[in-house]
This record gives structure tokens, C-alpha cells and sequence, in this order.
């Protein structure tokens, strides 16, 4: 019997590392699907809509492979959406918003076989401590990460920016909820 294709309809370096982590073979596509926010549309509906999307659009193209799509709305209720900063400013504006706040991410997350789909929303709060600019700046020299929702890394020395992560999958706030991943993909038929 040959093996099933799994597949991550995803670009995103940080999901890729983090999938490579079970030691199972996968390949990557990149989903083409529209990200634009719909008017009035909560970032976990939004975060939960996109997964499911990319999920099945990826799988339309490779019939019974095993296909999890991802995607991840920061936010906070001060600045509302936060997206990948791009840059520099962007990035400083953006910590400094959640300077002594607390930030929501939410990660949806869906996996799909044919007919099949099964999705799930991993929320995560990070609460911020009280940030200097000095502070940001030097984050930022030291870990640019103008490519990460919010402009941090908490794998890595945004870490050093929190009082706190309220989180039930700690790989979630990197991109890619693990521990629902793998439930879901032992219920679709994969060994994990």
C-alpha cells in the first residue's frame, strides 16, 4: 500500500520547522487564497476561515493526500489586527501598542483528506511587560523579526519582552498548534 501524501499549505518557514518536528515526510504548496479581512470579521473567525481555505484549496489539487492549512490573526484591543510588521517602524509601533498590554493570537488550524476536514482554533495570550523604546530597539537589532505577527519571536529572544503566556499548545503562538495537529492527523487515518 503506497504511503499517504501529507502536505502543508503553507510558505511559512516557521510552520515548515515547526511540522518537521513529528519526523514525518511532507512537501509544502503554497494555497492560493484570498486573505483579505472580510468587514466586520473577528480575528478568530478569520484566523479559522483562512485554515479551513487553505486546507481545501490544497487538497482540491492532490486528491487523497493528507493536506493542514494554518493561519494566524494577532490582535489587541487597543490596536485591534496587528499583522507582519514588514519593517523596522512598523515593528516598533507595534511593540511599543502592546507594551504593558496583552496581545491575542489566534492560530486556526485544519486538516483535510478528500471530503474530509477537520479544523480547530488554538488561542494564545501573551501579556506584555512594560517596554522602553531602548528596549524595542534593541529587540530588534538583535532579533529582526519584521515577518512575525506582532514583530516578535517567542522561540527565540521575544521571550525577554513577556510577563506571561496563557497557552494550552505553546506552538501555537509560533505558527502551528502541534498538539491538535497531531490528534487530528491520527483521526484521519495517519500515524503519529
Amino acid at each position: 500500500m503506497p504511503a499517504i501524501a501529507l502536505i502543508l499549505a503553507s510558505t511559512s518557514p516557521h510552520r515548515r520547522t515547526l511540522l518537521q518536528r513529528l519526523g514525518l515526510p511532507f512537501t509544502c504548496v503554497a494555497p492560493q487564497v484570498d486573505e483579505q479581512l472580510l468587514t466586520g470579521e473577528l480575528p478568530g473567525h478569520r484566523a479559522l476561515r483562512l485554515a479551513r481555505a487553505k486546507a481545501i484549496a490544497v487538497a482540491r489539487l492532490h486528491p487523497g493526500a493528507i493536506v493542514i492549512g494554518s493561519d494566524q490573526v494577532a490582535s489587541t484591543n487597543q490596536a485591534g489586527i496587528l499583522r507582519k510588521p514588514g519593517d523596522r517602524e512598523t515593528c516598533r509601533r507595534q511593540l511599543l501598542a502592546m507594551s504593558g498590554t496583552a496581545a491575542r493570537f489566534d492560530t486556526g488550524v485544519a486538516v483535510a483528506r478528500d471530503a474530509a476536514l477537520i479544523a480547530h482554533l488554538e488561542t494564545t495570550v501573551v501579556h506584555f511587560r512594560n517596554l522602553q523604546l531602548s528596549e524595542i530597539d534593541s529587540y530588534m537589532d538583535r532579533e529582526p523579526s519584521f515577518d512575525c505577527a506582532g514583530g516578535f519571536k517567542c522561540e527565540g529572544l521575544g521571550v525577554s519582552l513577556f510577563e506571561a503566556i496563557e497557552s494550552r499548545d505553546p506552538t501555537a503562538l509560533i505558527g502551528l498548534p502541534l498538539i491538535h495537529v497531531c490528534a487530528a492527523l491520527r483521526e484521519i487515518g495517519l500515524k503519529v
